[in-house]
């Protein structure tokens, strides 16, 4: 497992190119630079989707977490298994004593027709105390897993995946079939698929509006390129307005910043994001 050293110098954040915004953010002591833990009330509630450190085990992430003074973590298998089922609930506890709130799991996939494969996937998440799964069902397989949505009281945020995902390529797309499911069943907005798949994320926000469960946010050098992701700020995704977009919907989810470039080195650009979005959320006055 990689290895990084979980502390950044001020002069390696300010030497990556971080906006002004994050200056004002930078404290004396490097391994403070965040700003304070937002409370549960704020309007725009920043959160990390754990894939973004896909190549760290658990100790590392909790590290790099504490690193952003950031607790909100959407968390994916590869930091907490499915298996040995009897180990899920003492692995969740561990964040939860590091400071952590546990607000999702996923991305979950159900792609099998069976009820034995989706209770598995639900007992999961439920062992580990989580209210959400971020998930991407097949359209054949969602009558079925909604009813595990009922059964378990556990929200399901379906999360689209642009132009190559013949399932939800946007959010639109899952809107238009969950709008009449039970009401626990709604979106995760990937902001920068949804760009990709020809939709403009404050749009997407607007319309889907009370379904809107989760957000993953990226940025994209190229409104059209999956490979272009760059940190957030330094693309070309609305950002300003998607937040004001949250506000004006009175969103009461998290976004997540899943960052999925440099995945043996993401810290650089994951601060200087984290940077960014504050010096915006503060320039909106919150």
């Amino acid at each position: 497992m990689p290895c990084m050293n979980p502390t950044i110098s001020r002069r390696s954040l300010i030497g990556g190119g971080t906006m002004l915004a994050a200056s004002a953010l930078l404290s004396d002591s490097a391994s403070s630079f965040a700003a304070p833990a937002q409370p549960s009330s704020a309007p725009i509630r920043l959160g990390i989707a754990s894939y973004t450190f896909r190549k760290f085990d658990q100790a590392h992430l909790i590290a790099f977490m504490k690193q952003l003074n950031c607790t909100l973590l959407n968390l994916k298998d590869v930091h907490l298994p499915m298996t040995p089922t009897d180990q899920v609930a003492t692995r969740a506890a561990e964040y939860r004593a590091a400071g952590l709130t546990l607000t999702a799991a996923g991305t979950i996939y159900f792609d099998k027709d069976d009820d034995n494969d989706i209770r598995a996937k639900f007992d999961y998440v439920k062992a580990a105390g989580i209210p959400m799964i971020v998930g991407s069902p097949t359209r054949q397989v969602l009558p079925r897993v909604e009813k595990f949505v009922k059964e378990y009281d556990i929200k399901l945020a379906i999360h689209n995946h642009g132009p190559e995902d013949k399932q939800w390529p946007s959010p639109l797309d899952i809107l238009a079939v969950v709008d009449k499911m039970d009401k626990r069943i709604g979106c995760c907005i990937d902001v920068g698929h949804t760009m990709r798949a020809g939709v403009d994320p404050v749009t997407a926000i607007k319309k889907v509006g009370p379904r809107l469960y989760d957000m993953h946010i990226k940025d994209l050098a190229e409104g059209n390129v999956k490979e272009s992701q760059v940190a957030v700020g330094d693309g070309i995704l609305p950002i300003p307005g998607i937040f004001r977009a949250l506000v004006d919907i009175g969103y009461k989810g998290n976004v997540d910043l899943e960052y999925e470039i440099n995945a043996e080195d993401p810290m650089p650009g994951v601060i200087k994001s984290f940077a960014y979005m504050r010096g915006v959320i503060a320039g909106m006055g919150h």
